[in-house]
């Protein structure tokens, strides 16, 4: 799998603020499918910041690696400011890191409703325990959406721990 460039340029500088910072970060991803641990990876010494991560594509996965509730999820759904803010909470406390990202979407071209568009994304930065939500609708095909999804999150991060 090759890394489009804007991620690979983006996790770079990401993992050089963390490395600087001695943050550790975790992630927690549904429909980006772990590529956002893979970009996160990409570069040697990754180690230094990213010890483990979380691909939670089903609701039981949700629930039993992230302690997402049940009533949470049948409530709200998969893709819901609620399920990523648990999701983070979840991977922070499970890798014991000092961020975590949760990224929850629907990439398409099948899965979505009335009041859930494919390529509605929605997104967790928990930073030392405080937490800020995002959601976005980005266009294209699944693998745009799901690059697009990477982008977004890594420049929101970067932007908030620099």
């Amino acid at each position: 799998m090759e890394l489009h460039q804007e991620i690979k340029t983006l996790a770079a500088q990401l993992g050089a603020i963390l490395t600087d910072k001695r943050l550790r970060i975790t992630t927690a991803e549904s429909c980006t499918g772990g590529g956002l641990s893979y970009a996160l990876t990409d570069a040697a010494g990754s180690s230094a910041y990213l010890d483990r991560a979380f691909v939670t594509y089903s609701n039981q996965a949700k629930h039993e690696l992230l302690n997402v509730s049940l009533t949470t999820l049948n409530k709200f759904g998969a893709v819901s400011e609620q399920t990523v803010s648990a999701m983070a909470k979840g991977a922070a406390r499970a890798a014991n890191a000092d961020i975590a990202i949760a990224v929850s979407g629907i990439a398409g071209p099948t899965g979505a409703t009335d009041s859930k568009p494919v390529g509605l994304v929605w997104f967790c930065l928990q930073i030392l325990g405080e937490q800020r939500t995002s959601n976005h609708v980005f266009t294209g095909n699944r693998a745009e959406v799901r690059s697009q999804a990477i982008v977004y999150i890594l420049k929101k991060l970067i932007e908030q721990i620099k």
